[in-house]
């Protein structure tokens, strides 16, 4: 999931794809995914971490499919009251219609995963735009929810051409800044594995990505969250991530004032 990033432009080769990628957080100094990755997020309005300077959170999870874990997850949450993003299959929202509407009953986000789970970049203009459809369509028939705002690719792949068609149908890309090999279920370590991968990685801004299948996270979460309270850390929703930095721009925008035209 984490490899070296090309140097070769993205806008070059639009739908060359790229592997989300970036230099790991440690003793607090933020994940780094380079000026040439960041400049391209922030041309589609796309996030992997919030502000630096900020004790701030984001919990994020995808779900591809249930594995048995999601449901005590959902109730450390509720506990701690702490809110989290759920990045959903159709899959997902085929077997585990109640899990979802539990997610948007207890005031959390779903996001679009993608239908099939494929690589984005492998497929047509059409195909991808079904594959974000029907996830939406599907949550809302489920849930009511009419808007679905934020996208995680799929093995986190994506392209320049991915993001605009993703863009185009009014969504957000959200990737990440601390992640670990959380996903593959029998290889499961412990709790432990899990709280001191976070641990070792966390910083502020970070956006957290977190596998439901993992019995160890879903062990080891309720613990966590305790103690990143402790060390002074503040969870909070993607909403208030993306809204604040869309208030900021526009605060920039308003404050820079017009350059006066030269005389002849």
């Amino acid at each position: 999931m984490f490899v070296s990033v090309s140097s070769v432009s993205a806008e070059s080769y639009p739908n060359r794809p790229i592997h989300w990628g970036f230099k790991k957080a440690s003793d607090g100094i933020p994940a780094e995914a380079g000026q040439e990755w960041d400049q391209l997020l922030e041309k589609h309005g796309a996030y992997y971490k919030g502000d630096p300077n900020k004790k701030d959170i984001y919990l994020t999870f995808d779900n591809g499919y249930e594995n048995g874990y999601t449901a005590k997850i959902l109730d450390v949450l509720k506990k701690e009251k702490v809110p989290a993003a759920f990045f959903v299959t159709g899959h997902y929202l085929e077997t585990e219609p109640k899990l979802v509407k539990r997610m948007v009953k207890e005031g959390h986000i779903v996001g679009n995963h993608s239908w099939h789970h494929p690589d984005l970049t492998q497929v047509s203009d059409e195909r991808l735009k079904e594959e974000l459809e029907e996830v939406k369509e599907k949550t809302e028939e489920l849930t009511g929810v009419k808007t679905m705002d934020y996208i995680r690719p799929p093995r986190g792949i994506f392209s320049e051409r991915t993001m605009a068609l993703a863009n185009d149908q009014g969504y957000k890309h959200i990737f990440w800044s601390l992640a670990f090999i959380d996903w593959k279920i029998d290889q499961q370590k412990g709790a432990q594995y899990s709280y001191a991968n976070i641990m070792k990685q966390i910083h502020p801004g970070a956006i957290l990505l977190l596998h439901t299948v993992s019995k160890d996270n879903a062990d080891a979460l309720e613990s966590v969250i305790k103690d990143l309270k402790k060390q002074g850390y503040t969870f909070k929703s993607l909403d208030e991530l993306t809204k604040k930095n869309t208030e900021e721009k526009k605060k920039k925008k308003k404050t820079k004032k017009p350059q006066k035209q030269k005389k002849n």
